[in-house]
């Protein structure tokens, strides 16, 4: 499986962006899917993964009040709805696809990684 990455941009704090994962091949609904992000000079992190069918959700606790990912396996696309973005969220976010697991162990071992997508949120 392919993941193309988009929806990143500038935005100020409090503002909202929503990123999409789209994922090329017919098996998409096979595979859950993570967000992950890296911010300058910092280790990835885990944001928020996903189940195959959109039922069980991972999420790191700092943006479960603020982030939503849902899926729409119609489409083969994953969503990142990030609303009341903080200046500690500027990073390159990534999707990811794992056959296996969505929680952040399983996720962060995928063989399949999408390019990223640059979030910047000034304050």
């Amino acid at each position: 499986v392919q993941l193309q990455a988009s929806g990143g941009g500038l935005v100020q704090a409090g503002g909202s962006l929503r990123l999409s994962c789209a994922a090329s091949g017919r098996t998409f609904s096979s595979y859950a899917i993570g967000w992950f992000r890296q911010a300058p000079g910092k280790e990835r992190e885990f944001v928020a993964g996903i189940s195959r069918s959109g039922t069980g959700i991972d999420q790191l606790d700092s943006v479960k009040d603020r982030f939503t990912i849902s899926r729409d396996n119609a489409k083969n696309t994953v969503y990142l709805q990030m609303n009341s973005l903080k200046p500690e969220d500027t990073a390159v976010h990534y999707c990811a696809a794992n056959p296996g697991g969505y929680n952040r162990y399983s996720l962060s071992s995928s063989d399949y990684w999408g390019q990223g997508t640059l979030v910047t949120v000034s304050s």
